[in-house]
């Protein structure tokens, strides 16, 4: 038995070719989790609580209370952030928000803000409230509030900011 070579075309190689890198992709397994255990962060929850509720009040929303789990994934993203050197939401190949804040034991529905270069807490703050998604967010119908910062050495020392909030 002889094996005859088929013509091939530009486009059967190139769907070839897609076909190999998609089922490459699907089959790769998760990134590990980004380790942060050695980076260095902070709550900011209580100095941001009353800037925050400033602003709600200002546009007749009740105000938010500190929410423990809140707190947590704001300082776990946080730490996230500094520890990759950059400011995202998702970091890596499966990361997902809901299932990140849930293992913080956050309640669903929440949002998360974040920010990166703000030294204290007043400025993320307000590069959250000159920021219409970011605004939007503290304006939702959310109870619960937790802030964070962190700062690693292989990020250049840059402050990352998150903030959480939940429904308590």
């Amino acid at each position: 038995m002889t094996f005859q070579s088929l013509p091939v075309s530009r486009r059967t190689v190139l769907r070839f070719s897609a076909l190999t890198f998609a089922a490459g992709v699907a089959g790769c397994a998760t990134h590990a989790p980004v380790k942060v255990s050695n980076v260095p962060g902070a709550d900011q929850t209580a100095a941001a609580l009353p800037l925050v509720n400033a602003l709600r009040a200002k546009n007749g929303l009740p105000a938010l209370s500190v929410d423990p789990a809140a707190t947590a994934a704001a300082l776990y993203q946080a730490k996230r952030m500094a520890s990759a050197g950059k400011m995202q939401h998702l970091i890596g190949t499966g990361d997902d928000f809901g299932v990140r804040v849930k293992a913080s034991g956050v309640k669903l529905p929440a949002a998360e803000n974040i920010a990166a270069e703000q030294h204290d807490v007043g400025a993320a703050v307000t590069a959250w409230i000159n920021s219409p998604k970011h605004l939007h967010n503290m304006l939702g119908n959310y109870g619960g509030l937790g802030v964070a910062v962190a700062h690693a050495s292989a990020s250049g020392d840059t402050p990352y900011w998150a903030m959480v909030l939940s429904t308590v």
